[in-house]
């Protein structure tokens, strides 16, 4: 199994990494967004060296040219939310790719316990294709482990790319440890040493899911009242202990609405 670092070779790709850390810059949420798109547009360019090629005789408008273009068919897979731009960057370069679509969010028990849950897939038949599954922030590897083995019901790809920004050193190891070894890459941008006791990549970068799309969830009375922004400083358990308390709430017997800031 190869893991590729990009920290390990200077290149623009660093400098789009440190922006997305720096606590001065991330919270520019268009410039966060284009920074992970750019980064996965990089990672693309520097996967598709690895693809299967073969000569096509081309015509031009004067004659013809032999140039020599990729075989492979290509599903790229996006953990939600966060995945959604990083999912921009690879296709914008794989423009002729599938795509598919993986919901997985972590079900606290308590401050510091939590499982992770796959709520949807939407996923074309990967057997015989090229798998590419992206995630901006690789910390424990299980929502990544859950991922693939739900897109294993959609068949069994020949190869499999995991792509990363930021990884933690243990969900490298996790990953390589359950991934076929055989057909499995391993795509950073950086790897982090370690993760804390709420499973955040230390240094990493904070949430990426909030600092990419800042969700913001209102829930609607009947009088049309609007509650439910999660505060600053306030943790993901203890944002997620109020959502459920708002659905179950009976004063709310309207609905959920989300807004993308």
């Amino acid at each position: 199994m190869k893991i590729i670092d990009f920290s390990e070779t200077n290149s623009i790709l660093n400098q789009y990494v440190s922006e997305i850390r720096n606590i001065e810059v991330q919270n520019d949420r268009l410039r966060f967004r284009r920074n992970i798109e750019r980064i996965g547009e990089i990672m693309a360019y520097e996967m598709s060296k690895t693809f299967a090629y073969s000569v096509k005789e081309i015509q031009t408008p004067l004659g013809i040219s032999p140039v020599s273009t990729p075989d492979s068919q290509l599903v790229i897979s996006t953990i939600l939310r966060a995945g959604l731009p990083f999912h921009q960057g690879f296709l914008s370069y794989f423009d002729n790719a599938e795509n598919a679509f993986v919901s997985a969010y972590r079900k606290y028990k308590d401050t510091l316990k939590f499982d992770i849950h796959i709520e949807y897939i939407a996923s074309p038949r990967i057997d015989g294709k090229t798998l590419i599954i992206t995630d901006p922030m690789l910390a424990t590897g299980s929502s990544m482990e859950l991922s693939y083995q739900a897109m294993l019901t959609k068949g069994h790809p020949a190869e499999i790319h995991v792509a990363s920004i930021i990884a933690s050193r243990q969900a490298v190891e996790y990953i390589a440890s359950i991934f076929p070894e055989d057909k499995t890459t391993i795509w950073c941008a950086a790897i982090d040493p370690e993760i804390n006791e709420h499973s955040y990549i230390v240094p990493g970068l904070g949430d990426a899911g909030d600092l990419a799309v800042a969700l913001r969830v209102a829930a609607v009375g009947a009088a049309g009242d609007d509650e439910g922004e999660r505060q600053s400083g306030e943790s993901e358990s203890e944002y997620g202990e109020f959502l459920e308390h708002v659905v179950s709430s009976s004063k709310f017997s309207g609905f959920i609405r989300f807004h993308c800031a």
